[in-house]
């Protein structure tokens, strides 16, 4: 493990411990800031440690920049829900998370080095999306904020579609890589669409359908646009079909139109991101005070712990990117967009150099979900979309969607240290 490959990791530790020293002054906590900055070092560390044994040549920079993300967010997490009077906060749970989810990281890099066979369980692990998502409706489903997406078991909830979302990412990639020439090659059209054979389009179309449908019924519009989007753009990278493009913004048009008829909270996200002036008390004061907190930021920030972040409802959740930009200001949300960049530049690249189609679109689905996931989020909190309540990733409190990214971050790693082989091997040749 040379020096130049551990630099990036050490400068997204520092980054985070400075956070955390901050935090002594901010908030007159002498204690809890070191133990959680010890406790996260350590942990993100060792993993990358590990993964750099198993995987020699994987991507460098992920892992610093999923280190970089996730400590920023415990860094703001514990800033704004610890209490320095109880010494209560949600930082610790954040932390916890963050040690299963980088335990799931180390066991798909050990157990799933030949992701490959993944392929294989396809049309399984359509059928465990699927359920995932259906599982809202049993008996241990509960609702949060009008949406039915939780299930309890015992103590710990979670949401099963941060889950279902990467198995069905992978039932596409395979699929759609065993038939991507039988799906662009069709004489047939439905005014002046080109349509694939129903045989080859009707197992993408019913999963497609089925998860789409289920979180329709569940009232989780923010996944139901991402389950939504990532596969269309998948299959438009696996055909290179433009129609499917516009077919589909038209069916996305027509349902988003057919979702703010029927759900009263889609009215109010609505209702609130068209004109939140008009019900300052009510629909609109979230956004109202996201937009106060990220003016009030400027170019400079307010510095951490001297904001007014707390004002905003759900900050730690929803608004955690409002309270970066109030805090940190102008510049220190845009590092922060950077990284969400850089993390997607690299994931693109490594589709790019994977050596097979399948490998190349379960890359190019996963970087798409985490590229659609941050801009969503960002724009519904900057008000230039409406909210739909999904997480940023890494950097938001919420345990699903941690480890979520988490693992898919590792089968990013996955490809990325086959497409290294293969590139070393072709130097090695002199080719």
């Amino acid at each position: 493990m040379t020096q130049r490959a551990t630099t990036p990791m050490i400068l997204a530790l520092l980054v985070t411990t400075l956070g955390f020293a901050t935090l002594i002054f901010a908030q007159g906590a002498a204690s809890p800031p070191l133990i959680y900055g010890a406790y996260y070092a350590g942990t993100l560390f060792a993993l990358y440690l590990g993964v750099r044994l198993l995987l020699p040549h994987s991507d460098v920079l992920l892992l610093p920049l999923v280190t970089l993300l996730t400590g920023l967010g415990l860094v703001m997490i514990f800033r704004l829900t610890y209490n320095v009077e109880d010494k209560t906060g949600l930082a610790i749970t954040q932390a916890v998370w963050i040690l299963i989810g980088s335990g799931a990281m180390f066991l798909l890099v050990l157990f799933f080095r030949n992701y490959y066979r993944l392929f294989d369980y396809k049309y399984l692990l359509a059928v465990v999306a699927v359920l995932l998502i259906a599982s809202t409706f049993t008996p241990l489903g509960y609702e949060v904020n009008g949406a039915r997406l939780w299930v309890s078991l015992g103590p710990v909830g979670f949401q099963p579609s941060e889950f279902a979302r990467i198995a069905l990412i992978i039932f596409f990639a395979g699929y759609l890589a065993e038939t991507r020439d039988l799906l662009a090659a069709t004489s047939r059209t439905i005014l002046g669409v080109q349509i694939p054979a129903l045989k080859y389009f009707g197992p993408v179309a019913l999963v497609w359908a089925a998860s789409l449908g289920l979180l329709v019924f569940e009232k989780d519009l923010g996944s139901s646009l991402l389950f939504f989007a990532v596969p269309l753009l998948m299959l438009y990278a696996a055909t290179g079909r433009i129609a499917y493009v516009l077919l589909g913004t038209v069916l996305f048009s027509v349902g988003s139109f057919l979702a703010f008829l029927l759900f009263d909270h889609v009215k109010v996200r609505v209702r609130a991101w068209l004109d939140p002036w008009s019900y300052p008390d009510t629909d609109g004061f979230q956004i109202l005070q996201s937009i106060f907190n990220i003016a009030d930021g400027g170019l400079l920030g307010t510095g951490l712990g001297a904001g007014f972040a707390q004002t905003i409802p759900e900050v730690e959740t929803d608004f955690v990117f409002s309270a970066v930009a109030s805090e940190l200001g102008l510049l220190g949300a845009t590092a922060v967009l950077l990284a969400f960049l850089v993390f997607v530049y690299r994931g693109i690249k490594i589709a790019l150099m994977a050596e097979d189609d399948a490998s190349k679109l379960l890359a190019f689905g996963l970087t798409a979900m985490f590229a659609i996931q941050t801009l969503v989020i960002v724009g519904g909190v900057t008000k230039a979309i409406p909210l739909t309540g999904i997480t940023l990733p890494f950097v938001s409190y919420g345990g699903s969607s941690v480890v979520g990214n988490f693992i898919l971050t590792g089968l990013l790693l996955l490809i990325s240290e086959r497409a290294g082989r293969r590139e070393q091997a072709g130097l090695g040749d002199g080719s």
